[in-house]
């Protein structure tokens, strides 16, 4: 059921792995607050408005609302109404001189409403929260796991029926949202970043697919609006001769998957450029191979991505990954995690990280040709896919 609660023991567990971690790095620490409905959910279970006060021997979430509902969702041990953040320093009155706070997400308004009745100099836990949520638990891979059998059901076996002539790119992709909205999926994507918006994914025809965006992402699209650079044009109408390209996410209990999948819609021997479109699909679909093999215990991400780089037909090496500097990137409850596949990231993988792989290809002319899976690393073998084949059919005809 999706309404299923994080498991209290779940819960438990990632209090004491951040205990743990504070601990080490900062060994006087005495209090963290987070605000992020994100944080709230991966150490409460609930996304609330509010805060949560952890210190080495309580952890408290102060609900602003709605107190009811997290009651209702959630299997923490304490959760306290918030009239005010007055209310905190009622119940925490020895405030440390610093607190550890989420400064990727937290705003300098909250930071100053929290100052006003705790003063306090804040200090990053940044680094220790994204370390804490890079290997996944059992937990946190089934849900993606489950998240990735509909997304393999989805966009392989019913988007192809969905395609038809005269069909919207914005259409198509609402269509498919609503399909995964009817296998079970949560029905939107979060980034991690503090003015994030949550969207659908997009669906691109040809040159729409090479239109970039303000998001870092080698897809691209036109979007609905100057304003809503996603989902794809009301205007753009499918027709024969299009390359599809597919970049809609897959999310369940909060934890996300991440796929694209290219089509021809049409015999694709009338094209003149066949061989050329063949070849990019072909070249995307062995460099995603290619580093799920590569993605095992003790490899590191940036001499993957050297690696996959080097590998690139050097006819493809000008529009390979349509001028983004990565390969994939981390993923769970956000889709935007660390580590990233690309040049900087030297700590070694290790087994319970995924990672969303998406080499593409940008054709001039053409559209963007290309792959993406979301991988689990596994203790002794190679990458292990959660969303299905990179190897699909390429043809749609109609």
């Amino acid at each position: 059921m999706p309404h299923t609660a994080v498991p209290a023991a779940e819960l438990a567990a990632r209090l004491e792995n951040l205990r743990r971690a504070m601990s080490a790095a900062h060994p006087d620490w005495g209090m963290i607050l987070l605000d992020s409905k994100i944080d709230l959910y991966y150490f409460t279970g609930t996304m609330q408005e509010g805060a949560l006060v952890i210190t080495p021997d309580e952890a408290a979430l102060f609900v602003r609302h709605s107190y009811e509902c997290a009651v209702r969702d959630s299997s923490f041990a304490d959760i306290r109404p918030l009239g005010s953040f007055r209310g905190i320093a009622s119940a925490f009155p020895h405030i440390p001189e610093t607190v550890y706070v989420a400064t990727r997400t937290i705003t300098l308004q909250k930071l100053a409403m929290l100052q006003k009745y705790l003063p306090f100099a804040p200090a990053s836990i940044d680094s220790i929260l994204g370390g804490l949520r890079t290997v996944k638990s059992a937990y946190e891979l089934e849900c993606m796991r489950h998240a990735g059998k509909i997304h393999a059901k989805v966009l392989e076996t019913v988007a192809p029926a969905l395609l038809r002539p005269g069909l919207s790119e914005a259409r198509l992709c609402s269509e498919i949202c609503t399909s995964m909205l009817d296998h079970g999926a949560m029905g939107i994507s979060r980034f991690n970043q503090p003015a994030a918006e949550d969207v659908l994914g997009l669906a691109s025809y040809s040159e729409n697919g090479l239109m970039p965006t303000a998001l870092d992402s080698p897809s691209g699209t036109v979007g609905t609006c100057i304003a809503m650079k996603s989902i794809g044009s009301t205007e753009r109408l499918l027709r024969g001769g299009d390359t599809v390209l597919l970049d809609i996410p897959c999310g369940w209990r909060g934890y996300h998957t991440d796929k694209s999948i290219t089509f021809y819609f049409g015999d694709l021997d009338e094209n003149p450029k066949a061989d050329l479109i063949r070849a990019a699909h072909e070249q995307c679909i062995a460099l995603e191979k290619m580093t799920a093999e590569l993605l095992r215990p003790g490899a590191v991400p940036a001499e993957i991505y050297e690696k996959i780089l080097a590998a690139v037909d050097p006819a493809f090496r000008d529009g390979f990954m349509n001028s983004c500097k990565f390969l994939g990137h981390s993923i769970g409850l956000t889709m935007d995690e660390a580590p990233v596949l690309a040049k900087g990231f030297n700590d070694p993988v290790v087994p319970g990280m995924t990672f969303a792989v998406e080499p593409k290809i940008a054709l001039e002319g053409i559209g963007l040709i290309g792959t993406e899976n979301t991988y689990e690393v596994t203790e002794d073998s190679a990458a292990k896919s959660l969303t299905g084949d990179c190897e699909t059919g390429l043809e749609i005809n109609y």
